[in-house]
């Protein structure tokens, strides 16, 4: 399972409403307030399960993911110091846990026979060019991260999560130039997975 990351900068105009709430929630969370931990958790329920909802052409595995992503927050808001946008940070976690979820959901079917209402759930990839892109993207990343693991932090960091190269290469404690060509390996791979 990927880790949860320290903390993002915003990307530039990526305030919304109710920001400026969540992320003052999100500081007193981070310095131990419960109840701000609570509320915080209560607001960014809704954003958490749309965002999965997303990735995941399931809505119980996207509950699934939202269930661990927040428990995510829950166990690690203390490595949210503030200094960029909670948002930010909190999309990374969702985007794993996701990944998370769907690696989780593959073993699990390669475990155990289906049960009946799986057998009989559609296959996305038939139904929906949406759901089946969905699929696809999480299978390229899973791919990407067994073959090349050092490419998929700047690929979910710059092209999921919208951050700037030099955040990245600051997270990553990497050069600029080496976080360009990683990203660039990485959408090469990526595009490759999606097209086969």
């Amino acid at each position: 399972m990927t880790d949860v990351p320290e903390e993002p900068a915003a990307p530039q105009g990526a305030a919304s409403p109710g920001s400026d709430r969540i992320d003052t929630l999100a500081r007193a969370a981070a310095a131990g307030d419960d109840a701000a931990l609570n509320d915080l958790l209560a607001l960014i329920q809704p954003e958490v399960l749309r965002r999965t909802g997303k990735m995941l052409p399931h809505r119980e595995d996207a509950e699934e993911a939202a269930q661990d992503a927040l428990l995510q927050v829950a166990r690690r808001i203390g490595s949210f110091e503030g200094r960029s946008s909670f948002r930010t940070w909190l999309y990374v976690v969702v985007t794993n846990a996701a990944r998370q979820t769907y690696r989780d959901l593959k073993r699990r079917a390669g475990e155990q026979p289906l049960t009946v209402e799986e057998q009989i759930r559609p296959d996305p990839r038939r139904t929906s060019v949406i759901a089946g892109s969905r699929i696809d993207l999480l299978e390229a990343l899973e791919s990407l991260e067994s073959s090349h693991p050092q490419l998929i932090l700047p690929f979910v960091y710059r092209d999921l999560a919208d951050l700037e190269y030099e955040e990245i290469a600051n997270r990553l404690d990497l050069p600029l130039g080496t976080v360009k060509s990683r990203l660039n390996q990485a959408r090469q791979e990526v595009r490759k997975r999606l097209t086969r």
